[in-house]
């Protein structure tokens, strides 16, 4: 447990809060004496990270059954940390998802919006609804992008658009509220050792395999971990006061040298 408490006192939301990297934003802001909202569709798993970190860490957790593609829901959360709370200092937004891969002449215009309106309408709605608030306690936001926005990825055309697209709506917010003195500020993953990830490994010919070379991909050889990501989330909290509009890859090196890509029939 953090002896400093870096973030005490202070309220926080996280979308899609439960597990993965959500949830360790959530235990790694509690662990350091914030009040954090957290919402997840699944109520099971998010009542069950409610007792847990309550249990140990200084600070409180309140769990908040959320579905962020409907707007009234998104609303109904601003509201229920004010009710609880009376403030908003930071709004992470999380919530995402990353669908199997499949090439771009495969996938509906459907499938398409749908990804879009989760991972980053979403984000604009409840930046948006928070904003009000975070502007009275010259709070700061920050986004979760994914480190293929930069770098692109294979047969993920429509993920890489949304994540992208985050990253472009950061820098523009940070303008826009800059004024307000709330920063707004991102951060890209590279592979990271989420459940998400395991179930797409599962889904390959050999998970193992996938996981490795996932392994492989970074230059210390080795996946990020969840508390690895709300630690960074609490950098730009808590620490980042002179940073606003930035993209942190949280990566491990993944970006870096060159390595054998092509796919081009010889």
């Amino acid at each position: 447990m953090s002896s400093a408490q870096r973030y005490r006192d202070r309220v926080a939301i996280v979308t899609g809060g439960s597990k993965g990297i959500g949830r360790g934003v959530v235990k790694v802001f509690v662990e350091n004496g914030a009040k954090v909202v957290f919402c997840a569709r699944g109520a099971d798993a998010g009542q069950a990270l409610e007792a847990e970190v309550n249990r140990a860490w200084p600070g409180s957790c309140v769990f908040v059954s959320c579905d962020m593609t409907k707007e009234e829901e998104i609303k109904r959360l601003i509201s229920v940390t004010l009710e609880r709370f009376g403030r908003i200092d930071c709004l992470v937004n999380n919530a995402g998802w990353h669908p199997p891969h499949k090439p771009t002449d495969e996938t509906s215009a459907e499938e398409f919006r749908d990804l879009l309106n989760l991972n980053l309408v979403s984000y604009f709605l409840a930046s948006k609804y928070a904003l009000p608030y975070l502007r009275q306690t010259q709070g700061n936001i920050i986004n979760l992008s994914s480190l293929v926005a930069t770098i692109g990825q294979r047969d993920a055309a429509p993920y890489v658009a949304t994540k992208g697209a985050i990253i472009s709506m950061t820098k523009a917010m940070a303008v826009d509220e800059s004024r307000y003195r709330v920063r707004v500020n991102c951060i890209s993953p590279g592979n990271v050792m989420t459940p998400l990830w395991e179930e797409l490994a599962g889904q390959t010919d050999s998970p193992s395999s996938t996981i490795k070379d996932g392994e492989n991909a970074q230059l210390i050889g080795r996946m990020g971990t969840e508390e690895e990501s709300g630690l960074a989330a609490l950098f730009l909290a808590a620490d980042a006061t002179f940073c606003t509009g930035i993209d942190l890859l949280l990566s491990g090196g993944a970006e870096l040298n060159y390595g054998f890509k092509s796919q081009v029939p010889s």
